[in-house]
């Protein structure tokens, strides 16, 4: 039994929700995938002789489909890693990721009671000396936690967001087991390295726990609510810290209507297309000038107030842009609309996004040659006119095509651009998302260009020269010396060559097996033939137990070529 296994037994103290997962993948006709995985041993010997090694082919739905019900009935950390890998289609294609877009994690609610005992227990306080009033039906109910509305004892309206019970053993106890996957793949199914599973289980791992510690999401919430603070368009609730733990997280309740609610906004009377101005304005600021921005924008999470502001909610999930991802992006949005392909291949190249292996001449060519063909024809359009959202598509699905490496937190912008151009064409049909961020772009080019931005560039590449100068000799000194003890090695790596080897093992031991039972078989007729040892019934009883010997044997191998999936 490989040691993976081994831990998986030893780790989890429920097993059977090891077989769940994987007799939710067989259900769904995933069994080809637990057979590459080694995991077939956790499913019932008669299941698997009934299956026989060969699992029925997919009918009715398509592969992304299945999968997708599959994340569903497996329930919350699943449905968290689909709705993340919804925004890697750089990583499982575009097919996956829009399937996996239409994944909702509304599951029913808990009971109030539990939820006001969680309260108690993470404040020390009785409700009473909270809440005026506590409304007991939730205003929402997630996979994660569910919402409730209430009225603090100095008349402050708030909403409270409570952690389901036991949620974070759950997901704790389901990151494990897809960790273990996750390494099984990266072992047994090579071709899977190209998704990196290891990684992306990490980013989820990573993601889900801050998703679940509400104190983070309180900071992130302070921080907005400083970054807005001087902006009489955008609304930040308040957090009540005195009524907040990593469970629960009681914040200000904002009136006002989701976003695209249109005949809502027009009878508060509010203008539709200075609604759109502003809220994009917002994430433009957010992204090029502070760095730091709200990765969730579905309608959902943004309300219009009655006094014309735009109020947010919901800060779980953020992200954030380093000053060079800035600049970059910027040079990048300006070369677009010069239609600079030469400056616009570089900014990528500075990025990072170009794999270190891969030929930048080739690259080069290539990819321009894509970029003058799918960008030539928006050109011969006025900004009104160009979609945004396919604008963003085609250079994703270019980066995509030529394997180019896109950072998470890029795709968290894209991500976020593309609710908000349909969210800003909702509310103004002829809004132009484009002109809008023409200003900030403009701005960053500006500072880049800026004495002081050229001094600290200067400063700072003078530093890493100087460093190069005190330690080239000394590195140059190492070599020499170990070229004079003839001590340098070259590491080789054959790709695929260890899994061959394996396989190659595997058979090897099976043929010697069978050759083994075969002689046992051969020599127990030879047995019965020449009458040798005592009788029993007319048969030789030696031959009898050879015969015996080799049937064991014989299902034996069979049994377990069976459960390899490899008959």
């Amino acid at each position: 039994m490989p040691f993976s296994l081994l831990k998986l037994r030893t780790t989890y103290k429920n097993i059977n929700r090891v077989r769940q997962i994987i007799n939710v993948f067989l259900k769904y006709e995933f069994g080809h995938i637990i057979d590459q995985l080694r995991l077939s041993r956790f499913i019932p010997l008669r299941k698997r002789i009934k299956a026989f090694g060969q699992w029925p082919a997919i009918k009715g739905h398509t592969v992304p489909e299945k999968l997708r019900m599959a994340f569903t009935e497996l329930g919350p950390s699943f449905i968290k890693l689909a709705q993340l890998l919804s925004s890697r289609p750089d990583l499982i294609t575009s097919a996956f990721a829009d399937e996996f877009k239409k994944l909702q994690d509304e599951v029913p609610p808990f009971s109030s009671e539990e939820a006001k005992k969680i309260i108690e227990e993470e404040t020390h306080l009785p409700i009473d000396k909270i809440f005026t009033r506590f409304h007991d039906k939730p205003t929402a109910a997630a996979s994660i936690a569910q919402v409730h509305q209430g009225t603090l004892l100095d008349g402050s309206d708030v909403i409270i967001k409570v952690q389901r019970p036991d949620i974070r053993e759950q997901i704790e106890t389901d990151i494990s087991i897809l960790t273990t996957i996750a390494q099984l793949m990266d072992k047994h199914i090579p071709e899977s390295r190209f998704f990196n599973p290891i990684g992306i289980v990490d980013e989820f791992s990573r993601t889900v726990r801050k998703e679940l510690d509400f104190s983070e999401e309180a900071k992130n919430c302070l921080r907005f609510r400083k970054n807005f603070e001087n902006n009489p368009h955008i609304y930040i609730p308040k957090i009540y810290n005195a009524f907040s733990t990593e469970k629960i997280l009681t914040m200000e309740r904002i009136d006002g209507v989701r976003i695209d609610d249109i005949s809502g906004i027009e009878g508060m009377g509010l203008d539709r297309r200075e609604l759109a101005k502003n809220g994009v304005d917002a994430y433009f600021k957010m992204i090029l000038e502070d760095g730091f921005f709200h990765a969730d924008p579905h309608p959902g999470n943004i309300f219009a107030m009655p006094e014309g502001q735009i109020g947010f909610m919901d800060f779980g999930i953020v992200g954030r842009v380093t000053d060079e991802m800035k600049e970059t992006m910027a040079n990048t949005f300006l070369a677009l609309i010069n239609k600079d392909f030469d400056r616009l291949i570089d900014q990528y190249i500075e990025l990072g996004l170009v794999p270190e292996e891969i030929d930048l001449v080739a690259f080069r060519k290539g990819f321009k040659a894509d970029l003058v063909y799918f960008m030539e024809p928006l050109y011969g359009l006025t900004l009104k006119e160009i979609n945004f959202a396919e604008y963003i598509d085609i250079v994703t699905h270019l980066a995509m095509k030529h394997n180019m490496k896109i950072p998470s937190d890029l795709l968290l912008v894209n991500k976020a651009l593309l609710i908000l151009e349909n969210i800003g064409r909702e509310l103004d049909p002829d809004f132009n998302f484009i002109a809008a961020a023409e200003p900030y772009a403009s701005k960053l080019v500006r500072e880049k260009l800026s004495p002081s931005r050229i001094y600290e560039k200067v400063k700072k590449n003078v530093e890493e020269a100087g460093d190069f100068i005190v330690l080239f000799p000394r590195q140059m000194k190492q070599i020499i010396r170990k070229i004079l003890k003839d001590d340098i090695h070259v590491k080789m790596y054959h790709v695929n060559l260890p899994e061959f080897m394996k396989d190659m093992d595997k058979s090897s031991n099976r043929i010697s097996f069978s050759l083994i039972v075969s002689s046992i078989l051969l020599s127990s007729a030879i047995l019965h033939a020449t009458g040798v040892g005592p009788q029993i019934f007319g048969l030789s009883l030696l031959a009898l137990s050879a015969f015996g010997a080799a049937f064991l044997l014989g299902i034996w191998l069979l049994i377990s070529i069976i459960r390899s999936g490899r008959l």
